[in-house]
């Protein structure tokens, strides 16, 4: 098992920004390829971005590209996600998630463990 712990959500107004952190415990974080996703109310979890075990491989949604950064430190067992310019259309619940494939996925399906995720407001 691997245990995901969210942190650094809360309220911004627009142009902010924030920087979510992904605690992670149990097996070797460093082989997962680690994700973010987000749900906004009444909608479906959507992907935001992604990261390779080894931080060399990246992706993000179209909806956040230059704007949001993932990155990760395998020695302190955490990924970031670094987020600019917010939007109101950013908030929602950010989950943080791993996965065992060795190549950046995108689907939900495709990650094993998830967090409990952090609640993201942008006020307008």
């Amino acid at each position: 098992q691997l245990q995901l712990v969210e942190s650094g959500g809360g309220l911004v107004q627009t142009g902010g920004s924030l920087r979510l952190s992904c605690a992670a415990s149990g097996r070797t974080f460093s082989s997962y390829t680690m994700g973010w996703f987000r749900q906004a109310p009444g909608k479906g979890r959507e992907f935001v971005a992604a990261l390779s075990w080894s931080g060399g491989n990246t992706k993000y949604a179209d909806s956040v590209e230059g704007r949001f950064t993932i990155s990760r430190d395998n020695g302190k067992n955490t990924v970031y996600l670094q987020m600019n310019s917010l939007k109101p259309e950013d908030t929602a619940v950010y989950y943080c998630a791993a996965s065992r494939y060795s190549i950046v996925v995108v689907s939900t399906q495709a990650y094993d463990y998830w967090g409990q995720g952090t609640q993201v407001t942008v006020s307008s």
